[in-house]
């Protein structure tokens, strides 16, 4: 069982910016680790993802305004956010999965954090 750490989130009001942070436990040599969100009601969604050889996904609802970076020494993801609006908030989730496929669909992650809530308000 791998662990996955997340920190950050918190309440922003719009055009805010916000941190998040998630550190693995895993011993992948070659992995993928993204972020993925889901709002009450809907499904999740991939909003961002990295690999260890520095290939990087972004949904277009974030591209430009999210940026996703990886410490590969400490196994950590973090998720810069900035021009937030009402529509990022949700539940965000950081995954991983061993190998360099790094789809944005959550089939594929074997392990995921417990989550951290994003609000954005008006």
């Amino acid at each position: 069982q791998v662990q996955l750490v997340e920190s950050g989130g918190g309440s922003v009001q719009t055009g805010g910016s916000l941190t998040l942070s998630c550190k693995s436990q895993s011993d992948y040599s070659a992995y993928c680790m993204g972020w993925f969100r889901q709002a009450p009601g809907m499904e999740r969604e991939g909003v961002a993802s990295i690999t260890n050889n520095r290939k990087i996904n972004y949904a277009h609802s974030v591209e430009g305004r999210f940026t996703i970076t990886l410490d590969n020494a400490e196994k950590t993801v973090t998720l810069q956010m900035t021009g937030l609006n009402p529509e990022d908030t949700a539940m965000y989730y950081c995954a991983t999965k061993t190998g360099w496929y790094c789809p944005l669909q959550i089939d594929p992650y074997d392990y995921w954090g417990q989550g951290t809530q994003v609000t954005v308000s008006s």
